[in-house]
């Protein structure tokens, strides 16, 4: 082959058989940063950490394509091919959200997700309102109808299952069941997130997603119920009972002895005397969604200001509260102190009210 033919055929090589310097640090720089970026990606995929948006990959990408203007026509079309290609692959993908990586630990473990009778509801469920002006097909109005009755069979759920357990609990853990992490992680792990036609934003915003899923999962629970008027309420109460099992598993049901506050209460207060139960730390959030809370119990009055009594911990506030009076307790020389101190001051204090009335009478 002839030198001619052979530099025609040869990209990046001009008819005087010169390679263009410039040019080809462009491309080996582009070169270099798109491994770089892919490298990175894939690190952040197998590390299961999505951290660098698709949006910033391909702005990296076009702006290495700009500096390569100088490359002979015949690249371009490819490149920029290439570049679009990518560019729509990646604004494709949906960033990964806590409902996403929470809902592995459901798959093979939900019950049947029961159908919806109405072609038109089953719609309506998981159309957004910012998609259609019309309520009557979007889910709306179903969200509000679900919310009540996934409110109504969790309260019941544990109102039967713990039937010792006071007011305040009940409401904590019902918290659990139908909060919209929770609920969105039930509808990711049904594959509802890939039926719902939403505004293209909602997707790359977590906790608007997250809202948006929990929002669809209890208009599905009202579909159900609306579609079958006979049986439909029985069906979404069943379904979401066993869907919820799992997750009472880890509860404390045992009913706590509250009388340790009482306790305290009454061998140190007094008039004037201050007695706070205060949070010492943030409460821990455990993988199954139960919390621990920390409290404190201080004491200001009798010669004392903000001393702290005790500590303790549990899964409300007023069991924990309870157990940081109940280790004030234990510390009998601390309260026996401040309770000799609280009954010499009333020692002091009643013969002079006493004598007071006498001579008033």
């Amino acid at each position: 082959m002839d030198l001619k033919r052979k530099t025609e055929l040869t990209p990046g090589v001009s008819s005087s058989g010169k390679h263009p310097k410039k040019a080809k640090t462009n491309v080996s720089e582009n070169t270099a940063n798109t491994s770089q970026s892919s490298n990175t990606l894939k690190k952040n995929q197998g590390s299961g950490i999505n951290q660098l948006p698709a949006d910033k990959i391909v702005e990296d990408v076009l702006d290495k394509l700009r500096m390569i203007e100088s490359q002979p026509p015949g690249l371009k079309p490819a490149i920029v091919k290439a570049a679009a290609e990518l560019n729509k692959a990646l604004r494709s993908v949906k960033p990964v959200t806590s409902s996403d990586v929470a809902c592995e630990n459901y798959k093979g473990r939900l019950p049947p997700l029961p159908p919806i009778l109405d072609e038109k509801l089953e719609r309506a469920v998981f159309t957004h309102p910012g998609v259609n002006s019309h309520h009557d097909t979007t889910y709306d109005r179903l969200e509000i109808l679900g919310d009540a009755y996934i409110e109504l069979f969790a309260t019941k759920l544990i109102w039967t299952k713990f039937d010792r357990m006071a007011s305040g609990r009940i409401s904590q853990i019902r918290e659990l069941l139908v909060k919209n992490e929770t609920l969105s992680e039930y509808a990711t792990g049904y594959g509802l997130d890939k039926r719902a036609i939403v505004p293209q934003d909602y997707v790359s915003q977590p906790k608007r997603w997250t809202k948006t899923m929990g929002d669809i999962f209890e208009a599905y629970v009202a579909a159900i119920v609306l579609s079958d008027p006979i049986c439909g309420y029985d069906v979404a109460e069943k379904w979401l009972k066993e869907l919820w099992l799992p997750k009472l598993g880890d509860v404390d049901a045992r009913p706590s002895p509250c009388h340790a506050k009482e306790q305290l209460a009454k061998k140190i207060m007094g008039r004037g005397i201050k007695l706070r139960y205060v949070d010492e730390r943030p409460p821990v959030q455990h993988r199954n969604g139960i919390q621990t809370f920390s409290i404190g119990v201080y004491l200001t009055g009798w010669g004392w200001h903000d001393k702290c009594l005790g500590s303790g911990q549990g899964p409300s506030k007023g069991i924990a509260g309870n157990a940081a009076a109940q280790a004030a307790l234990q510390d009998r020389v601390l309260t026996d102190e401040i309770a000799s101190v609280k009954k010499r001051h009333e020692s002091k204090t009643t013969p002079g009210s006493a004598a007071e009335l006498g001579d008033c009478a």
